[in-house]
């Protein structure tokens, strides 16, 4: 079973049911129980950091998601589930972040000629190849939108980057921890590849 946590961010049901394209079984759920039981567990969303982590702590979420990656338990972070597990972000000044992952989350430059936020199609480049990327191309397209990116502070985690203006981190693994920028679930075929692969770990 996949658990898709809910911590009433936007986005939610278009990642159920890409799972549910894929043959899996989904709950979408806040309960903690659910959670440990699911074999995947996926953070998605979108919106603002600090309500976002405002809303993990309401509902008892922080805890819950330190304990399932501490359990390797195969974790997605997806667009804002990725900006949350690590330290902080410029969005939210003074709001930490999960801190599972070492890195902060930077406000895209807004530079002549390129829109912020980002909406839409953009490469990948693998500066080492995750499994999440298993049969998918370099230079493949997956769908962003963002006015944030990640740096990460252990390079060596960083599996998937795309150039907006900045060299964004778009994917990072660190063994059980996987999470992506883009939003594979609206990415078409290449999405469904990766969350596939995913589903494979």
């Amino acid at each position: 079973m996949v658990a898709i946590i809910d911590y009433d961010a936007g986005n939610i049901k278009s990642v159920e049911k890409a799972f549910q394209f894929l043959g899996r079984q989904v709950t979408v759920t806040r309960n903690p129980q659910e959670i440990y039981r699911a074999d995947h567990v996926v953070l998605p969303g979108v919106g603002s950091f600090g309500d976002a982590m405002r809303k993990l702590d309401e509902y008892g979420l922080t805890e819950v998601i330190h304990e399932v990656t501490s359990q390797e338990i195969p974790f997605l972070g997806i667009c804002m589930g990725l900006q949350l597990l690590f330290d902080r972000s410029d969005e939210s000044d003074g709001v930490k972040g999960l801190g599972i992952l070492r890195g902060e989350i930077l406000k895209i430059p807004a530079e002549q000629g390129l829109k912020v936020p980002q909406i839409g199609w953009n490469s990948l480049q693998y500066p080492s190849r995750g499994r999440l990327f298993r049969q998918v191309p370099e230079n493949s397209f997956v769908y962003f939108v963002h006015s944030f990116y990640l740096r990460a502070q252990n390079p060596d985690i960083v599996k998937a980057t795309a150039e907006y203006g900045v060299k964004v981190d778009a994917s990072v693994e660190d063994g059980n921890i996987f999470a992506c920028q883009f939003h594979p679930e609206k990415s078409s075929d290449i999405g469904m590849q990766i969350l596939t692969n995913f589903l494979e770990v």
